[in-house]
């Protein structure tokens, strides 16, 4: 079992990164080499500007290339609590931007010519308790009725035609999105920014921004940068001075398990439509096929940051979870697992605005793949003057109570989540 991320061990290394140092001027400094900072150095590039994105390790290493592989609409949490807390207009309005984010990722597949194996088979919530589908029912009338008509409740009496198992008791088919291979679109994304004329730096970790005249001196592990302007784009990375951001967002860990190849009929018989798959569940999995027909299990197995050799702890309950799931997979080897941040902030949605006259966009709680990559495009546009297409430019943004950058409550958070669990 190797303690890697399988979609980086199968991708093609970033070959368009730069070798020389960090050095020069340039109209936009991007810090982190996700898809927000490849994707927003990719929109700039077209409008002209000169752009160095600076990254702390790989180019897509960090949770663009560590996730589940999943690219769907619908928000983070809950519609029916998100329009209780906000209101219909603004509730339908983040949905809105969510499904925007879904169709920015396929139109940059689509034109940029990105082999990514995208696949659009839409996402089936999957009920772990009858309260809970009783829930999604009532969620799924005020989805249809209010932003998206293109969505399927799913009864017990036809789950088991979607997922063989005998945990879940419904779900809820929202049918505009898809999936992916993480690394190949993060080489595709890289390839097109360089190709816009933006310089990739790998292993150039940020020690420090400090203002100089009306531009920025950028200091790093491979040298000083000046720019115009900077857009902050690390996610839940703990490298750089950037402590302003890190006390707004908890990095909880994710962990991933992926199983050796399984034959074709074997999948048909579990997951015949091949969809992205998630349960209900506060301490949640989700899971899908890859495109080499394995099976991508993952969820919350404990919550702490990811660091080997303790992954391989993870990767037991993740395994453990797999088969009371789908109990015919018992014999099957796993061939790969690790563990990821996610970027989680009070209220599961993203922020993104200025800071310090800094520019920033994050906190995407679990739906960085194409909310990330739309912010990217979106941060260019705002930077270039039209701050009106934010979708996220009227959040407020107070930072978590007690948090001062190292997340010591989350012990107690995964504590809470297990009891709830338990009763909810």
């Amino acid at each position: 079992m190797k303690l890697d991320s399988y979609w980086l061990d199968t991708a093609p290394a970033v070959t368009a990164a730069s070798e020389g140092p960090v050095e020069g001027w340039v109209d936009v400094a991007v810090i982190g080499g996700g898809f927000t900072g490849l994707s927003a150095a990719f929109a700039l590039g077209k409008r002209g500007a000169t752009v160095a994105v600076l990254d702390a390790g790989r180019i897509g290493g960090g949770a663009s290339g560590r996730n589940g592989g999943q690219c769907n609409t619908g928000v983070a949490q809950d519609y029916a609590a998100l329009r209780a807390q906000f209101g219909t207009e603004r509730a339908a309005g983040c949905y809105r931007a969510y499904a925007a984010a879904v169709e920015t990722v396929e139109r940059l597949i689509r034109e940029e010519r990105i082999d990514c194996d995208y696949v659009a088979t839409g996402k089936l919530k999957l009920a772990s308790k009858p309260h809970h589908f009783a829930h999604l029912e009532q969620t799924a009338e005020l989805i249809h009725r209010e932003v998206d008509a293109d969505i399927e409740v799913i009864g017990r009496d036809r789950i088991r035609r979607e997922v063989d198992s005998d945990s879940f008791y419904g779900g809820l088919l929202q049918r505009h999105g898809g999936q992916m291979h993480m690394g190949r679109f993060a080489a595709g994304l890289a390839n097109a920014a360089v190709g816009r004329g933006a310089r990739l730096f790998e292993h150039a970790a940020v020690t420090s921004i400090d203002k100089e005249g009306g531009a920025y001196r950028i200091e790093s592990a491979r040298g000083t940068l000046h720019a115009r302007q900077v857009l902050i784009a690390t996610g839940p990375s703990r490298h750089g001075p950037f402590g302003w951001y890190r006390r707004r967002m908890a990095p909880v860990g994710s962990f991933i398990v992926v199983t050796e190849p399984l034959a074709a009929e074997r999948l048909d018989q579990l997951l015949p439509g091949r969809r992205s798959y998630t349960t209900s569940r506060l301490m949640h999995n989700y899971f899908r096929v890859t495109p080499d027909s394995r099976l991508l299990f993952g969820g919350r197995a404990r919550f702490t940051a990811s660091e080997q050799p303790s992954d391989a702890r993870s990767g037991r309950i993740l395994q453990a979870n797999l088969v009371q799931m789908f109990p015919s997979l018992a014999d099957a080897r796993i061939d790969y697992c690790w563990g990821g941040l996610v970027d989680l902030t009070a209220d599961r949605l993203p922020r993104a605005g200025q800071h310090d006259g800094l520019y920033f966009s994050m906190g995407y709680s679990g739906h960085g793949t194409q909310m990330a990559t739309h912010m990217g495009q979106v941060m260019a546009d705002v930077m270039d003057g039209n701050a009106a297409a934010n979708p996220w430019r009227e959040f407020d943004w107070p930072a978590i109570p007690g948090h001062t950058g190292k997340p010591w409550f989350l012990p107690l958070v995964g504590a809470y989540y297990q009891i709830k669990d338990v009763f909810y």
